[in-house]
Order: C-alpha cells, then structure tokens, then sequence
C-alpha cells in the first residue's frame, strides 16, 4: 500500500495542530514531539507539521511564504457537499481563511482555505454516478 506524507511547515505547532484536530482528524503521537506533529487524515493520508527549524532539516534554500505565493494545493475528497461545507466551515471557524470561491459545477463541487500558515487546502466532492452520465 502505498502512502502519501505531506510536510509543511509551522510558525506554531500547537495552534497547527488544534486547527487540524477541530476539522476532525488525529495526530499519532508515535511522531509528534515538540518540533514535529502528524496528522492523520486517513490510512493512507498524513500531514506533518514541522516547526520551521525542523524543516529546514529537510529543505535547501528558504521556507516559502504561503501568504505571498502558494507553493501547493492540497486536494481533499470528500463523501457530500455537506461535507464539503462543514469542513469548510470548520476551518473558518478556527483559524482558516477563506481562499476561493465554493466551485459549484454540477456533479463536482469544492471549496478551499488557507491554513493558519497560508497553505491552501481544496475540499472536492464528485458525483461520480453523474459525472459518468456526461454531468
């Protein structure tokens, strides 16, 4: 099985962390300590926050702003548009920032945000039994 590990770096990891816990997924503390925590978004999904010293381990050159350029998009998916919605509303109400438009284009329907730290994150539902019908 393969996995996927996103690293991305914090200026606080706490509040990184409680950001990523309100939208509702864990952190294994078998990899979290004071300069490094990981998320779990699913089995195979994992994101780990590094403090920017703890980053720099891992990086030639500088730490990208995420407020100024966006370095990346991460795409989630999602089972509903309800859930599209709340883990939107979710990351609004703690710390996220809004970053585009809900994309509502028939059977595919999405939102985004900013992280705390200016990392966009994309939320996508696809109707996959509509899409297949030419939707």
């Amino acid at each position: 099985m393969r996995m996927i590990f996103v690293n991305l770096p914090v200026a606080d990891l706490d509040r990184s962390k409680a950001f990523f816990e309100a939208l509702g997924f864990t952190i294994n503390p078998q990899f979290t300590d004071e300069t490094a925590a990981c998320v779990v978004v699913s089995d195979v999904i994992h994101v780990m926050l590094l403090t920017h010293d703890k980053f720099r381990q891992f990086i030639n050159g500088d730490i990208a702003d995420a407020f100024k350029a966006t370095e990346v998009l991460t795409c989630l998916s999602a089972d509903s548009r309800a859930e599209v919605d709340s883990l939107l509303a979710n990351a609004l109400a703690n710390g996220g920032r809004e970053w585009k438009p809900v994309m509502d284009m028939g059977p595919m329907y999405g939102a985004s945000f900013q992280d705390p730290d200016g990392h966009v994150w994309e939320v996508m539902f696809m109707d996959m039994a509509a899409m297949g019908q030419g939707g």
